[in-house]
Parts: structure tokens; C-alpha cells; sequence
């Protein structure tokens, strides 16, 4: 645990003090298993994050596991750590990470890959797996970032592939069970590999490539280890561990209310969503469920506000029941109701004045494109029409502040999609002057545009990124189109974006250029005042890689890609269907209004995937 002297000279001392209300503290040594569970970000950004909260209460229901958690220390910690000597530890007990049995990661976004490097630096522990031997925590990736885990595969032991509430407390009951017998770590591995559906060990393969640089293919060394591991899905989410009281920080977090998670899955198919694919089959908790894990969050933390989510919320097929369930009483009780993922085509007066029934806010939608034709490439099944619609209904309730997301560089964009930014957000303007009981105040709308990033498991995973060149001249084209002071035009990093592309798409060859990554000291690349562009192509020359050959080269439809390996329900030739319907400019109706055969089903048959839609 850090001293008083430590805390006092750093900033935030909150985020190191521990000592929670809601923390978990267990006996050490009536424990059989110890599992360090760290988000490697700030603290802020961890104990925010619905999963963390989620797989420490799973982990933490056996009497003989004691999870506890670990985060990334900001850079002024970080210094006065290495300067005193002092490794890395856990925040409950205070003991270094590097005396536990399990050391994990949530990996939720490619640019934290430098800190998790970081932290197993930090915790006295060599970066490659296999220069870990017996004495270290064995190290696990789960989350969104492990389903193309092989930009990092050489860092760790294995993976979860999909959800992890049945599956990791799996995993660490056989290693309980094996460490009885004096197993070791390799005899371990392979056990998991080869009797937990969802774990992929890395080390377990061999990975071949072609004269052109692009995969051969993946070969299990051992028998009765999978040739492609499947991801796991919890099929009944109300029987699915949710917890129902919190740790509670002592400072301000980014997520400070209640998260109350509705749904998993989507039934949209937007073809560049890698979530929307990844987390199918589309499962939905009851009402009653949803009501009583409500009533009892707010009691066990007093929060202010409630916040549902999902990948659409109003997608939820009983949405009115649920919201006319919760204002019964957290109007009474002055509980902010927030629902945060909208769409545009779902979107009712109704909902409306439930989400302003306590506090006026600004309001967001998603058209993603600036022309219809462009929303059709991507399947977002929205139109102009439906966006004035919700607007209008938005300014008539009161608000004045509304928020578009648009990405450029989408596959088939032209200039004439990029100027339908401009005129979208003009007639959101527009829209506002003609409701009736608009707000007194001049309307403000705000445009974000993000750049287009290829993900793995999408229908334009095959695709080429732009160039950083061609994205920022694409953003400074829409700039010059914004002329009214109405609108606000704000975009992403289009060199950030490059670097997200070449995570995202990579395979190991990428590892030693992390490693130099971080022994030139990256860290913290998700914000803006850590990053560097200039650095990054830096090291990626140095170690030999051409960031070109992953983010914008366009991939052969039957190219083996490094994700390959995983499997995620969704089938490669829907994926690839989608990609030619997209250059044929055709959407895909919603899993409800007709089922389009993605495969999905397969994880737990029709009945558990939409089954109303039609055949």
C-alpha cells in the first residue's frame, strides 16, 4: 500500500488510497486463488466500466477467490514508484501484483495496449509470456480488443473470447484443482485450451505466413486443442450474475450513477460495428429483473441518476415497461433517467418526456453519414426524414442542444457525402425553427465526425483505411462547409485513428514494436496530451513494419486474416454477403423484421436469437 508521503505528493491521491465503501476484503490465506483484476487506464475510466464491476463480483462469490483490483497509476504516481522502488500492487490488500495467481486484463480499446504493457512492467514481470516461468501470475486478455488478440498474443498466457461470467470462474476452479496436484503452468494451459470452450492460448499455435506477408494459417501444436476457439455468450441474462452493490469511489469517476445493463446484442447490422457483431446473439433481461436490480443499486449507493444501457436501447422490445416501471418511483425520489443510445428511427415524444422528467439536457443521435446513399452502404437504416423527426421532437420538448455523429472515410464516400454533413446539420438548424414551443435561445448543434476504422469482424473488415493524409483533408473539407455559427464542428485525430487501425488489424509481428513502444516510455495513448504520431511511426520503422500493409491495404476475400482463429458466431460468408451489398448499395432489414442467416443463432439456437423474425 502506498505511504502517506507517497499520497500526498501526487495528484488524485483518491485514486490510490483504497479503502471503499463496498470493497471486497477476504483472508489471504484461507484463499485458494488470488486474481488481480486490472483496467488498464486511469482509475477514473475503470470504476466506471460495467464489466470490471461485473467480473469482480462473479469472481469474488467464491469463498476461496479474492479479486481485487488493479489500475493504471497516472505518470506522476508512476514516477514516484519507480523512484522508490515500490512494484506495483493490488488496491485491496496492498500486495504486489506480482504474488498472485491470475493477473488480468480487460483490453476495451486498442491504444491502452502500451499500458498494459506498462503495468506488467511495473509489477516486475517480463512483457513476453514465455519468458515467464512458474513463479508469475499467469496473465489473461478478455474483452472487446480479444477477438483480434494477436497484436499482443506473445504478452499474454490466454484469452477469453466472448463473455467471461461462466467462463473465468471456470478457468480459475481448474487451476485450482490442478495446482492440488502440483501441475504446472504449461500442463495448465493446455488443459484450459482443450476442455474450456472460449480459452485461446496463444502459445499453443503456430503461425505461418505467405511470401506476401499475409497469414498461412494457425496450427494447434498439441491434439484436442481447438483449430479455432468459439466465443461463449451467457444465455440467460436474468440468471446472470449483475451486482447489486458497488465499490464506491472517493472521487469523481466519469460513469458516477447507475448503470443498469438492458440488453446484449444488436439487431441493426451496421456494417461498420464491430460490437454489433461481436455480441450477437441479441439477449434481453425481463422488466422485473431490471426493476428490482434497479431499486436495489440506488438503495445500496444513493446515485442520482440511472443510466440504460446498451448497443440501441430503444430496441429493447419492452422499453415503455420498463421506463413507466422505473419513474414510478425515481421521479419521487428526484432520479435522473438517462437512455442514452437512441436511434433516430425509434425515437417517441413518450421517451421524450421520460428522459427530461427531472433534468433538461442536450440530446444525441447517430446518422453516421450525410447522405442517404451513404447510410445505405453502411446499413444504418435511417433517413433524413426520421432525424427531423426526432429533432423536431427533441426542440419541442425543450431542448436547444443537439449532438450528431458522422464518420468519414467510409467505404464508396464521395465529397458529396461529406457536404451532406454540412447540409444535415443546417437543417437540424432548420428543423428547429419550425416546431412549434421551441426553446427561447438559439439552437446549438454540434457535429463530431470520427474517421472510419476497420475492425476485425465487421463487414468491411476486408476494407482499406484512407490514408492519414486523405482523412485530414477530408476533415478540413467538412470544416470549410460548417458556415453558420449555429453548428459546431468538431472531429477526431485522423493519426490516432491510423495507429487504432494497425492494432486493430495486426498480427504478432506488431509485438516487438510495442516492446519498443514501451521502452521508449508510451503510455496513456488514448489521451490526447500522451500521444504521439511522430513516435509511434517511429517505432513501427524501426522494428521493420510497414503500417501501410494493415490499415490500407484492401484484403482478398479469402485471405486467411490474424482473427481467423476466432470464432464469433457471425459467419465470414455473411460478413462478406454484407460487403458486397454494401457496394450494391442494398441494406439488410433488422434481425426482427427478418432473419438474414448470420449465424449467430448457433451459439444457442433460434429461440434465443430473435424468435419472432421471419425465416
Amino acid at each position: 500500500m502506498f505511504s502517506c508521503s507517497q499520497l500526498k505528493s501526487v495528484s488524485k491521491p483518491g485514486r490510490y488510497a483504497g479503502g471503499e465503501f463496498g470493497q471486497i476484503i477476504k483472508d489471504k490465506e484461507k484463499v485458494a486463488a488470488r486474481f488481480a483484476f486490472c483496467f488498464p487506464d486511469s482509475y477514473e475510466i475503470g470504476m466506471s466500466n460495467l464489466g470490471m464491476r461485473i467480473l469482480y463480483g462473479v469472481l469474488n462469490q467464491a469463498d476461496d477467490v479474492w479479486c481485487e483490483r488493479v489500475f493504471s497509476p497516472w505518470k506522476d504516481m508512476e514516477e514516484r514508484m519507480r523512484a522508490d522502488g515500490v512494484p506495483l500492487c493490488a488496491h485491496e490488500s496492498g500486495d504486489p501484483v506480482r504474488d498472485f495467481d491470475f493477473l488480468g486484463f480487460t483490453l476495451q480499446y486498442e491504444m491502452c495496449y502500451t499500458n498494459v504493457l506498462n503495468v506488467l512492467d511495473l509489477a516486475g514481470m517480463p512483457l513476453y509470456a514465455a519468458e515467464r516461468d512458474d513463479t508469475y501470475p499467469i496473465v489473461i486478455g478478455g474483452g472487446p480488443c480479444a477477438y483480434n488478440p494477436e497484436p499482443i498474443a506473445d504478452f499474454f498466457d490466454l484469452f477469453n473470447i466472448g463473455e467471461g461470467e461462466e467462463m473465468l470462474p471456470e478457468i480459475v476452479r481448474l487451476y485450482i484443482k490442478m495446482k492440488e496436484k502440483g501441475a504446472t503452468k504449461a500442463e495448465f494451459l493446455i488443459e484450459a485450451a482443450r476442455t474450456i470452450p472460449g480459452v485461446y492460448v496463444p502459445s499453443l499455435y503456430d503461425v505461418t505466413y505467405n511470401s506476401d506477408g499475409t497469414v498461412k494459417a494457425y496450427t494447434p501444436k498439441y491434439e484436442g486443442v481447438p483449430a479455432k476457439v468459439t466465443k461463449r455468450i451467457v444465455k440467460d441474462l436474468d440468471k446472470m450474475f449483475f451486482p447489486e452493490a458497488v465499490v464506491m469511489p472517493y472521487i469523481e469517476c466519469v460513469q458516477d450513477r447507475i448503470m443498469l445493463e438492458v440488453f446484449r446484442g444488436c439487431i441493426r447490422g451496421c456494417r461498420f460495428c464491430q460490437a454489433g457483431m461481436i455480441y450477437r446473439p441479441v439477449r434481453e433481461k425481463s422488466p422485473e429483473t431490471l426493476l428490482r436490480q434497479a431499486k436495489c443499486l440506488y438503495e445500496n449507493t444513493g446515485y442520482e441518476e440511472i443510466s440504460l444501457t446498451s448497443l440501441s436501447i430503444s430496441d429493447y422490445t419492452r422499453l415503455h415497461e420498463l421506463t413507466d416501471g422505473l419513474i414510478e418511483w425515481t421521479n419521487e425520489k428526484k432520479v435522473n433517467l438517462s437512455l442514452p443510445s437512441l436511434r433516430v428511427d425509434s425515437f417517441s415524444r413518450e421517451l421524450m418526456d421520460k428522459v427530461a422528467s427531472v433534468r433538461a439536457s442536450s440530446i444525441t443521435f447517430a446518422p453516421e453519414a450525410g447522405t442517404q446513399r451513404l447510410r445505405d452502404v453502411i446499413n444504418k437504416n435511417v433517413t433524413e426524414e426520421d432525424l427531423m423527426r426526432s429533432a423536431g421532437i427533441a426542440f419541442g420538448s425543450g431542448k436547444e442542444q443537439v449532438k450528431l455523429y458522422f464518420m468519414n472515410g467510409l467505404p464508396t464516400e464521395t465529397y458529396e457525402d461529406l457536404d451532406g454533413i454540412a447540409a444535415l446539420a443546417k437543417a437540424t438548424v432548420e428543423q428547429f425553427y419550425a416546431t412549434p414551443n421551441h426553446g427561447k435561445r438559439p439552437p446549438q448543434v454540434t457535429i463530431s465526425v470520427s474517421c472510419f476504422v476497420p475492425k476485425p469482424f465487421t463487414p468491411f473488415q476486408w476494407e482499406a483505411q484512407d490514408t492519414v493524409e486523405t482523412l485530414e483533408e477530408k476533415n478540413r473539407y467538412i470544416g470549410t462547409r460548417v458556415t453558420d455559427r449555429k453548428i459546431r464542428y468538431t472531429h477526431h485525430d485522423a493519426r490516432v485513428s491510423h495507429i487504432e487501425a494497425v492494432l486493430a488489424l495486426g498480427d504478432r509481428r506488431l509485438a516487438p514494436a510495442l516492446v519498443k513502444a514501451h521502452e521508449e516510455g508510451f503510455e496513456f495513448d488514448a489521451w490526447d496530451e500522451y500521444f504521439s504520431y511522430e513516435k509511434w511511426m517511429s517505432v513501427f520503422a524501426a522494428a521493420g513494419i510497414d503500417t501501410a500493409f494493415y490499415a490500407n491495404r484492401r484484403r482478398d476475400k479469402d485471405e486467411v486474416l490474424p482473427w481467423d482463429i476466432i470464432d464469433c458466431g457471425v459467419t465470414k460468408s455473411f460478413l462478406w454477403r454484407e460487403r458486397e451489398k454494401a457496394y450494391g448499395e442494398t441494406t439488410t432489414p433488422s434481425c426482427r423484421e427478418k432473419c438474414s442467416g448470420c449465424g449467430a443463432n448457433c451459439l444457442g439456437g433460434k429461440d434465443i436469437c430473435c424468435p419472432n423474425a421471419k425465416n
